[in-house]
């Protein structure tokens, strides 16, 4: 079952709208993992491993990738270097092909198959920027509890003290 309602806006976002919702406690629950990197797979090709190679700084820094986390980013780069390569073929000869009858007229236009491609590659990386946190949104989603707080119970659950 798919997320329900809207995406929550990150509480950085809520302070520079002066929003009452950023004086909550929200930040005390968003995401920091403990940053340790993962290794590069060997089968990387290079676009993918330069993809690698910028994305990990920038990760590591947000504090959302730990080495469990190698398998999942070097998808997401590799897919992101097909994405690359679809698009390219795309720029160059562009979306559309003519389809031509016996005489060598134009009969109508066909789409090449690497924009159904591109199109789908595009939505598989949308859905892994979101699971790291590549979007404001997807940051916003990424919380947790404070170790040693325990969640409210009882009638204290519905109010935020502190």
């Amino acid at each position: 079952m798919g997320r329900r309602g809207p995406a929550p806006t990150p509480t950085h976002l809520l302070k520079l709208r002066g929003s009452t919702l950023a004086t909550r406690k929200r930040e005390a629950r968003e995401v920091k993992p403990p940053s340790g990197p993962p290794d590069p797979p060997a089968w990387l090709d290079a676009d993918a491993r330069a993809a690698w190679d910028e994305l990990l700084p920038m990760l590591e820094g947000m504090g959302v990738l730990t080495r469990v986390d190698g398998r999942a980013l070097s998808r997401y780069c590799h897919l992101w270097a097909r994405w690359r390569k679809a698009e390219a073929f795309i720029a160059e000869r562009g979306e559309m092909y003519p389809i031509k009858d016996d005489d060598g007229q134009v009969k109508c236009f066909q789409q090449w198959p690497q924009v159904a491609i591109a199109h789908r590659l595009a939505q598989q990386l949308t859905r892994l920027e979101q699971e790291f946190g590549m979007t404001p949104s997807a940051r916003a989603r990424l919380q947790l509890t404070p170790q040693g707080q325990e969640k409210p119970s009882g009638k204290t659950r519905f109010f935020n003290v502190g």
